[in-house]
């Protein structure tokens, strides 16, 4: 079977099999933001990814200023007093602007679980590409079938495929 090299940035993979390390093998390379961290500093920063993250989401039904000043506190690292001198505004009036900007986020994914739902789909596409991958080392062990190679290759395809489309739907591409 030919190696097929699948890149997304939507799955997150336990590993990595490379047509480099083993040629003819399928490999796939998958990616995500992770959000487990343990120490208060690195909490603060998966919130920082989780916001970020509804943004993706949901920044379309924020007002144009709300979104503008989330979008530059938290995917620009500007801070307060800078979002304020560009906006005009003071310090008090972008923080208040964010602090209701992050709780209208919060409350749409409570409503809608538009993300909980992509991140459970993630999970199980990942899930997929392990098991296919798995199968394609014991048909590989067995002698390797080459209706069997096709099918993982197919499997894979699919899951990328999906990956690409999820991924297209959060940007709004």
């Amino acid at each position: 079977m030919k190696s097929q090299g699948i890149k997304s940035q939507g799955i997150k993979s336990q590993g990595m099999k490379s047509p480099v390390d083993k040629p003819g093998e399928i490999w796939y390379s998958i990616t995500c933001k992770e959000n487990n961290f343990t120490d208060k500093g690195a909490q603060a920063v998966a919130k920082d990814l989780e916001i970020s993250f509804l943004l993706d989401f949901y920044g379309d039904m924020l007002t144009e200023k709300q979104r503008e000043m989330i979008e530059y506190y938290y995917n620009d690292d500007l801070s307060l007093s800078e979002i304020a001198e560009n906006q005009g505004i003071t310090r008090q009036g972008v923080r208040d602007a964010i602090m209701r900007a992050q709780g209208q986020l919060k409350e749409m994914e409570e409503r809608l679980g538009l993300a909980r739902r992509f991140h459970r789909m993630r999970d199980g596409l990942s899930q997929i590409c392990d098991a296919a991958v798995a199968i394609e080392g014991y048909n590989e062990q067995a002698g390797s079938i080459a209706a069997i190679s096709e099918q993982v290759g197919l499997i894979l395809q699919i899951a990328q495929q999906l990956c690409e489309e999820e991924e297209q739907g959060t940007t709004g591409e």
